[in-house]
């Protein structure tokens, strides 16, 4: 059912694959709720993803931009300015990646240089789409800025690698970006610390099958999916939340503030999970 929460915003979508992401999903409820906006990604994920399927579903407009150069961005801007017909009322980061991660590099033997480009791609690039989106004056008043985090920023996931730093970063920028946004234009700055979800950047972390069931029997209301982010991240862009921002919201089904759940204790006395023992 849609509301209309949307009608008349304008925005950016960062992070589009397919279907499985959840900016994907984000840009079709998006579309459903009467926004427009232009979506981006780095030029070979649009060559390897669907894209430009996406695009004409939503009747959006696509822009190849590498959100770790500035002067990318720049373009996007200008460009995303003159397609939309005006400012933007909200934008999404759905952007991470770990180079060590993809490369099985054990967090006690990380590569360096792979680390730095983990913090540029994963959060380091969050504030570079907001310095240069107020350099360049391009956010109305009362706007809404979201990105996409995971619990790993405060606790232990042995898998998560570096992209717990990331993560770490990413929530700080927020904050004190956030500060700047609202004093200056009103603007909202947030981060949604989403449930595992089977995206194709998920599923690549090592563990994760175990991970995501662990996870589901520890949720009271079991992980959060793909759809439930998305409207999420709608009602954060709307006018509904107009008073919320530099936070990190939880958005896993209770998972970050639950210590055991009785499905859990009684799934372990059936020997669940035997297998990670082997």
């Amino acid at each position: 059912m849609a509301y209309n929460l949307l009608k008349g915003k304008r925005g950016i979508i960062f992070g589009a694959l397919d279907e499985k992401s959840i900016a994907w999903v984000t840009a079709e409820r998006v579309h459903e709720e009467g926004g427009k906006f232009v979506l981006t990604n780095v030029p070979i994920a649009l060559r390897m993803g669907k894209i430009n399927e996406l695009a004409e579903k939503t009747g959006s407009h696509v822009v190849p931009s590498d959100a770790t150069k500035v002067e990318d961005l720049e373009k996007l801007y200008e460009e995303s300015v003159k397609v939309l017909g005006g400012k933007i009322d909200f934008i999404l980061h759905s952007i991470g990646m770990s180079p060590n991660v993809r490369k099985g590099r054990d967090y006690g033997d990380l590569n360096y240089e792979w680390f730095l480009k983990t913090l540029d791609i994963s959060a380091i690039s969050f504030h570079k789409v907001m310095q240069t989106a107020e350099k360049m004056d391009i956010m109305n008043e009362g706007g809404s800025i979201v990105a996409l985090s995971y619990i790993a920023a405060q606790r232990v996931f042995p898998g998560y690698s570096d992209m717990a730093q990331a993560k770490a970063m990413l929530e700080s920028i927020a904050r004190s970006f956030g500060y700047r946004m609202a004093r200056s234009k009103g603007v909202r700055v947030n981060t949604i610390s989403q449930s595992p979800t089977v995206t194709t950047a998920g599923t690549g972390v090592t563990g994760f099958d175990f991970f995501y069931e662990f996870s589901d029997k520890m949720s009271p209301l079991g992980n959060a999916d793909t759809a439930s982010c998305a409207d999420y991240i709608v009602v954060m862009f709307s006018d509904l939340t107009r008073m919320v921002t530099m936070q990190n919201l939880y958005h896993d089904g209770g998972f970050s503030t639950t210590g055991i759940t009785y499905e859990l204790i009684d799934y372990l006395k059936k020997g669940g999970f035997a297998s990670s023992k082997e």
